[in-house]
């Protein structure tokens, strides 16, 4: 199967009992503001790969040729992605909330600036800069499919998302419903927040849902850093990721 070849198995695989929020950056049906379709089958946004054999046999069905893993080193020792055939893995982290700064939030404000201080580290971080530099550019090189995604596809994969689609020039309304559609398909949200409930208290459910959701306003913070420093998101990506405009060129054409 070759790239942007996938039929109907791109949106099969957004269900995927094992990766609930893989699915194709190219969404069910992405366009740009000019009318042109994104091409399917070429980029995939998701979770942690923590595979079934199945899915991961059905994944080195799409033909993968590289996984690019942003989550932080405790993460990947935790919770090690599962071998997909055919693919390479490459570790680019990307810095999250830290944890005893977590397990210390008392109050849903807390955890609600939390959250906008780790999306405006993603525009500001060296480290957060220098991996997303390396996801962009390697994404540009590509020749085969590529997966990028994080611990719940929800933050350092929904800001990579949503630069990738604005560099497209996809309608910000869908870049925004594109990020927001973590909080439909995630399942495992529940689950962890039952466990808040139980060991912490049900007080304890409204602060720590904070950072198990996609929320406009957290996106919102690294856009704002994005503009106070870059005026635009396609300035960013060269000034404050330091890609070449032929890179950027590139990406784009992978997308369209």
């Amino acid at each position: 199967m070759s790239p942007g070849e996938t039929g109907d198995l791109g949106q099969e695989l957004v269900r995927l009992a094992s990766a609930d929020n893989f699915r194709d950056l190219a969404g069910p049906g992405h366009t740009t503001a000019d009318g042109h379709p994104l091409r399917p089958g070429v980029l995939f946004r998701s979770n942690e790969l923590q595979l079934s054999d199945a899915d991961a046999h059905r994944l080195a069905g799409l033909g993968l040729g590289e996984i690019f893993d942003l989550r932080e080193q405790h993460e990947v020792d935790a919770h090690p992605d599962i071998e997909v055939a055919g693919a390479s893995w490459h570790h680019l982290p990307v810095p999250g909330i830290p944890m005893e700064q977590v397990v210390a939030l008392a109050t849903r404000e807390q955890a609600d600036e939390a959250m906008r201080a780790v999306y405006r580290g993603f525009v500001d971080d060296e480290l957060a800069r220098a991996s997303f530099a390396e996801l962009l550019t390697r994404l540009a090189a590509g020749a085969a499919p590529q997966i990028f995604h994080c611990t719940a596809g929800k933050d350092r994969t929904g800001w990579a998302s949503a630069l990738l689609l604005r560099l497209a020039g996809v309608p910000e309304e869908t870049v925004l419903a594109d990020y927001l559609r973590t909080n439909e398909v995630n399942g495992t949200r529940e689950k962890y927040l039952a466990m808040v409930a139980e060991h912490l208290g049900p007080e304890k459910v409204a602060v720590y849902e904070s950072i198990m959701v996609a929320r406009t306003g957290y996106l919102t913070a690294a856009d704002e850093r994005v503009r106070a420093e870059h005026g635009d998101h396609a300035t960013y990506a060269v000034e404050g990721l330091g890609l070449s405009r032929e890179t950027v060129a590139a990406l784009v054409a992978r997308l369209r």
